[in-house]
């Protein structure tokens, strides 16, 4: 089993990205076994396709390494590193642009809402991102993605453009690459935002008190539970009675979560109290879960040195297991490697 995923380093890494990807990744890499092996990368060449700022870009790429250190992954038992210092990413996704559709690309959903109706002033990167994403899990013979619902058309994507260039350029019974299949982790949390129970938890919503950010200390999360958007009504004793009522629902859901218990239990448990009560119990149970990792990233943080090396020596492992795939794909396609 070889689990291949990413995250874009855009900073602030938070309460929903925790508890919605990273913390999976942590379960993954302490599963594997044998010969087993997980790469966690930080898309920095994928944070190109946008307007960005280049100090503000290496700074979020040290910063992102070192929050998801501090979460619990281990360089020692898995492969992290950024895409742009292993440049088989961006020389595979070249090699793939020929087998790659534009009406593929161009039917992405993320595609259209990033371009929006201003398409012509598009970067071209932005639309052939998708082609770069399948590249970073092909290129290590991935056999699992862990995806959400807003990647699994990226996914269907890696496979189409792995299919068509295994049935034009190679054989059935030596393939160049394999088809990786969709991994949806059994306890993937959806956290949405502090204001608004409807929309997802995320680190571009303009309002900070939207969000838990892992770099927030005790007082500031505390403060933004405090603050979060409730309703008048008590909590009910059945998950039924959280029908209709996003924001509740939400924070019971925050709770059940970070005590790796069920909302069920939650309500079991803290039923007919009003949220003056809950408030405070569901503060405590985020600085009791949170407060280490916090601790461990302000100090890593602080390391530029130790998270350059992390990085390097991650980006190494990955040079070697990248370099047999990307031969393999030159060869099938009669191209001749200096």
């Amino acid at each position: 089993m070889i689990v291949v995923s990413g995250i874009q380093p855009t900073g602030n890494l938070h309460l929903g990205n925790y508890l919605g990807a990273i913390r999976n990744w942590v379960k993954m890499q302490d599963d594997m076994d044998g010969d087993s092996r997980c790469l966690f990368f930080l898309a920095d060449l994928h944070a190109i396709s946008m307007p960005h700022d280049p100090a503000q870009l290496k700074s979020n790429t040290l910063e992102m390494a070192a929050a998801l250190v501090a979460c619990g992954l281990d360089p020692a038992r898995c492969t992290l590193f950024n895409q742009a210092q292993v440049p088989a990413h961006p020389e595979l996704q070249w090699l793939l642009n020929g087998t790659a559709r534009m009406g593929w690309l161009s039917r992405m959903t993320q595609w259209k809402d990033k371009a929006g109706k201003n398409r012509e002033g598009a970067s071209a990167a932005l639309l052939t991102y998708p082609v770069l994403q399948a590249a970073d899990v092909l290129l290590y013979q991935a056999t699992h993605v862990p995806v959400g619902d807003d990647q699994k058309q990226h996914l269907e994507l890696a496979r189409d453009i792995a299919q068509k260039f295994n049935n034009d350029f190679a054989t059935e019974e030596k393939p160049v690459f394999t088809l990786p299949e969709p991994f949806i982790p059994p306890k993937a949390a959806r956290i949405m935002s502090l204001r608004d129970g409807s929309k997802k938890m995320s680190k571009s919503d303009p309002s900070e008190m939207s969000r838990i950010e892992l770099a927030d200390d005790a007082d500031t999360m505390a403060q933004k539970v405090k603050k979060a958007k409730t309703d008048p009504e008590p909590l009910p004793s059945e998950i039924e009675g959280l029908e209709g009522r996003p924001e509740a629902l939400n924070l019971v859901s925050i709770f059940a979560a970070l005590d790796e218990s069920t909302p069920e239990a939650v309500l079991a448990q803290y039923g007919g109290q009003g949220f003056g009560q809950f408030k405070p119990a569901l503060a405590d149970k985020m600085v009791e879960k949170l407060g280490p990792i916090r601790d461990r990233f302000v100090d890593l943080n602080g390391d530029r040195e130790q998270l350059d090396a992390i990085l390097a020596r991650g980006a190494a492992q990955a040079r070697d297991l990248a370099g047999n795939t990307l031969d393999a794909a030159y060869e099938a396609l009669g191209l001749v490697r200096g």
